[in-house]
């Protein structure tokens, strides 16, 4: 035998009311697929349309105040993605990983792979520090050696 549904509904608001509440909610129990169930407050299942009194919401006039400043906006200094060499990886591994994610071409992959070798390190991407920690994860998923720096600093 079904029980009673523990689900609690808003009770319906007087006919008075009804033309001063505009939002509606549509309201469905959880139990409605058992056979022969009421809810409580006996409304039958199956997402029935109840209002809800809700206060009148009302915006105040606002002044916006002006700033006499001379104040200068300055792009935030873009981040760059530095591979590092290690000793475990492969040259032709490093560049084909290069091509993979980033896209470049044999030459482009190639010389920033020499980069790493000769020099120590490589910068493979510039953009904002999201992109940058997102293409650091991605070297580091590939087992390449790679940070994410301010471009000033590499």
């Amino acid at each position: 035998m079904p029980g009673r549904c523990r689900l609690r509904l808003p009770t319906r608001p007087r006919p008075s009311c009804m033309s001063t509440c505009p939002p509606v909610l549509v309201l469905s129990c959880p139990q409605r697929a058992l056979r022969g169930h009421r809810h409580a407050s006996r409304q039958v299942c199956g997402g029935t349309v109840y209002r809800a009194t809700m206060p009148a919401v009302s915006t105040a006039p606002t002044e916006l105040e002006e700033h006499d400043t001379d104040e200068v906006v300055v792009a935030d200094v873009p981040w760059v993605t530095v591979v590092w060499n290690d000793p475990i990886n492969l040259m032709s591994y490093v560049s084909y990983v290069f091509r993979t994610y980033f896209g470049y071409t044999k030459a482009v992959a190639d010389r920033l792979m020499m980069d790493v070798h000769r020099k120590g390190k490589a910068v493979v991407s510039s953009g904002t520090r999201e992109e940058m920690e997102r293409d650091v994860e991605a070297m580091h998923s590939y087992g390449l050696w790679a940070t994410a720096q301010k471009s000033g600093d590499a």
